[in-house]
């Protein structure tokens, strides 16, 4: 009924302008059938070929016969799609087998990583249903992309990718699944007059873009994909006789450049395995088999890639790549790629060198049985030891590219850029000095530090110093995270990194007259890379540091890291003289005025101070009940680490404190803290025993007077030997304070080793000797 309307409504309109728009207009309507619209059409048409031709408006005749012409296509390659002609279906290998047994040996060298890339690419997505790709074509769609020409052939108008592939999967779908006849389907688009540059675009669209069906099935849809190949180029205007052999062919180069840009790796790679086999076998021309091996190299980066970071990490999407992308990262792109994957999956420097490790390590745990593990251990284990192999398999691939000096850096740079993203994040910093740290070269080591410094670090440094200055002492969460960008903790253990980062800038500097710039190299099918230069490169071209301004950097830093280790009230820069203030927060590079000559001695005891509050602070900090021998299980950072004594050491040189009253003043605390067996090994190496003897006697005596005259647990033979005391003694151990004492309860067998030990270092002449002898007479009548 609706087809008889309108004809009869399209053959009583007599104007042609309003004609045409009314079929444009039936033509536009999703409701109607193809068959319906082609009939519409034809009555038309014929009405008016009917008709005196003067009569009849050219262009309506014209728009009228174009209808038909694309109506009638659209319906053949339909019914070829679902109708298929088994005989038709058959490929080109069938006759010559060579190039297909080639085709296949390249297909199996590659399976396994096909394999992982699949498994690792199949994460759910979102799509609505009239946008997916096996959804059907509409005639509407169809109609909208292509018009003839002047000379009466058709043109593909679409421009998007996404047309591209709806076009080319309703053409060729169909004959890459073999389920269309493939010489039925390029003869009929043949004669549509398509050009076969055209048909060659929509081809490789469809290729590109359903690369999930056509790894199901790699060796059917790669043995119909080389057919179609073959057919299209031996289409007329495909490939000129006249070209160059020894040269690519604009062809042959419309298939490099989609293969190129696609992000679709795998489907690329194949597409360049037939295309190269294609050209080589049937065109005579030079097969370009530099993409082939780009595309090879780019497959197994993608899939490491695509590994998922573990369950509760940050994560994030995984890096897509090409072969366009990663030319136009420059000589660091691949590195780039690859440090993005580091930092998505959190990995600290030596996970990654376990990874190379491990892999070639028959006895490593990875490779025991497993047998007596859970399951999900076991898997996990499994997964670790793939992503290990996978990960050394594209370092093979590229070895210049991922030297370990390129990706140590481009990790270290990762790194920092995502701490400057969210500062509380701080462990990435800390990551990315440990990083540094692994990088060989003294002359890289020291550009990517002061890039580090001059980039990211110098700003929350200059804000936390004028913070403390501030307020006097270590801020509270609150403040630090207003004025610095991070939370107290967070700022403390940036500040230790800073020192890491300076001690790293210094110890670089050293070593660069030593060795020669290294050469940074590329690989030969990658040399075409144009793009920023990369880290490395970077780093090299940085200027030279003026040594003393660093280590300037350094002991503030350093002070201020003690200062928020151990809350010690103080004003940083009320530690540095006019020229030390003026010379903070330059250029590294630049020469400054630095202090010089003896300091004031005012500012001297300010500096001493300091330093006794951060070791009482860490002897504070310690286990009381810990001894010398189980350092090994002391923290490495933090209050508690074994290293901050030699740091205030090497602090009180640079602040012209007298280092040996720093070891006196640690023994004394060790002491008062109870912990004797420490401090009788940092007594080892205090220079003036005699200071240090009558300082200990003190402390001895407050000891001894705690026990007789402050314990609540006072015994009877403690009373009476008070009373046999020689008046001197008594009355000295009398006027000693023991609050003066961290832990004034401590063994009287502790103290009389003290003591006894006290005897042994002071001269018979000294004026305290006999009062020692007094005491350890008394703590051996107590003992």
């Amino acid at each position: 009924i609706l087809e008889n309307e309108a004809k009869s409504v399209l053959l009583e309109i007599r104007h042609p302008a309003i004609k045409k728009q009314a079929l444009e207009t039936l033509l536009q309507n999703k409701n109607i059938l193809v068959t319906c619209l082609f009939n519409i059409t034809s009555t038309l048409f014929n009405h008016l070929k009917q008709k005196d031709p003067e009569e009849v408006d050219a262009g309506v005749l014209q728009f009228c016969f174009s209808v038909l012409k694309l109506l009638q296509l659209y319906i053949d390659i339909q019914q070829l799609s679902s109708a298929p002609d088994a005989e038709a279906c058959g490929t080109s290998f069938n006759i010559n087998q060579d190039p297909y047994d080639v085709l296949q040996a390249e297909l199996s060298r590659v399976h396994t990583t096909l394999q992982s890339y699949a498994q690792l690419n199949t994460r759910p997505s979102v799509s609505f249903a009239e946008d997916s790709v096996d959804s059907p074509l509409p005639v509407q769609a169809f109609l909208s992309q292509m018009e003839f020409t002047e000379d009466g052939n058709l043109r593909v108008i679409s421009t998007s990718e996404a047309d591209h592939g709806q076009l080319g999967n309703f053409f060729f779908w169909g004959p890459l699944c073999g389920k269309s006849p493939i010489y039925k389907v390029c003869d009929m688009l043949q004669q549509a007059g398509i050009s076969p540059q055209q048909l060659l675009c929509v081809l490789l669209s469809v290729w590109l873009q359903r690369e999930k069906e056509i790894l199901k099935k790699p060796e059917q849809t790669t043995v119909n994909l080389h057919t179609l190949l073959i057919t299209l180029s031996s289409m007329k205007g495909a490939v000129e006789d006249s070209w160059d052999p020894q040269s690519v062919s604009p062809w042959w180069q419309q298939v490099r450049s989609a293969c190129i840009q696609s992000q679709n790796t795998a489907a690329a790679l194949l597409a360049a395995f037939v295309a190269h086999h294609a050209a080589k076998s049937c065109i005579k021309h030079r097969a370009d088999s530099k993409v082939k091996k780009q595309l090879e190299d780019v497959l197994v980066l993608q899939t490491l890639l695509l590994v998922p970071p573990p369950k509760g990490s940050v994560g994030g999407s995984a890096t897509q790549c090409s072969i366009k992308t990663l030319l136009e990262g420059g000589r660091g792109g691949i590195a780039d790629s690859v440090s993005k994957w580091v930092c998505r999956h959190s990995l600290p420097p030596e996970k990654l060198k376990a990874f190379l490790q491990n892999s070639d390590d028959p006895n490593d745990e990875m490779h025991k049985k497993t047998g007596e593990k859970p399951k999900k251990q076991q898997q996990n284990q499994e997964d670790a030891h793939g992503t290990a192999e996978l990960f050394v398999a594209v370092c093979e691939r590229f070895p210049d590219s991922l030297s370990p000096d390129m990706l140590f850096a481009h990790c270290c740079w990762e790194y920092v850029v995502q701490w400057n993203k969210d500062p509380e994040e701080v462990k990435n910093f800390c990551l990315a000095v440990e990083y540094l740290k692994l990088v060989s070269s003294p002359h890289i080591q020291l550009g990517i530090s002061t890039m580090m410094w001059s980039t990211f670090t110098v700003k929350y440094l200059s804000a936390a110093t004028f913070l403390l200055e501030k307020v006097g002492k270590a801020p509270k969460d609150r403040l630090c995270r207003r004025d610095v960008g991070m939370g107290d903790k967070a700022l403390t253990c940036f500040l230790g990194c800073c020192v890491q980062l300076l001690q790293v800038l210094m110890e670089a500097d050293s070593g660069v007259e030593k060795v020669s710039a290294v050469e940074l190299c590329v690989e030969e099918v990658w040399s075409g890379a144009e793009g920023p230069p990369s880290i490395a490169d970077l780093a090299l071209e940085q200027k030279g540091i003026y040594y003393p301004l660093v280590q300037h950097h350094w002991l503030l830093t350093s002070l201020l890291h003690a200062a928020m280790t151990f809350k010690v009230k103080t004003k940083p820069l009320s530690l540095f003289d006019s020229k030390g203030k003026n010379a903070l927060f330059r250029d590294l590079t630049s020469i400054q005025l630095m202090p010089s000559g003896v300091m004031d001695s005012g500012l001297i005891l300010s500096r001493q101070e300091f330093l006794f509050q951060v070791q009482i602070g860490w002897v504070q900090a310690l286990d009381g009940s810990s001894t010398a021998s189980d350092s090994s299980i002391r923290p490495s950072t933090g209050p508690g680490a074994p290293w901050w004594p030699s740091l205030c050491l090497e602090l009180g040189s640079l602040l012209q404190v007298y280092p040996d009253i720093l070891r006196r003043q640690l023994v004394c605390e060790l002491f008062s803290q109870g912990l004797d067996l420490r401090a009788e090994q940092a007594m080892l190496e205090v220079e003036d025993q005699d200071v240090l003897g009558s300082q200990l006697l003190v402390l001895s005596g407050q000891r001894l007077s705690y026990t007789l005259l402050h314990s609540q647990s006072q015994t009877q033979p403690a009373m009476e030997l008070l009373a046999r005391l020689p008046p001197t003694l008594c009355a000295w151990l009398k006027a000693m304070d023991p609050s003066d004492l961290r832990c004034p309860s401590v063994p009287l067998c502790q103290t009389k080793r003290l003591v006894g030990r006290l005897v042994e270092m002071l001269p018979e002449n000294h004026a305290q000797y006999s009062l020692a002898l007094h005491l350890l007479e008394a703590l051996e009548a107590l003992t």
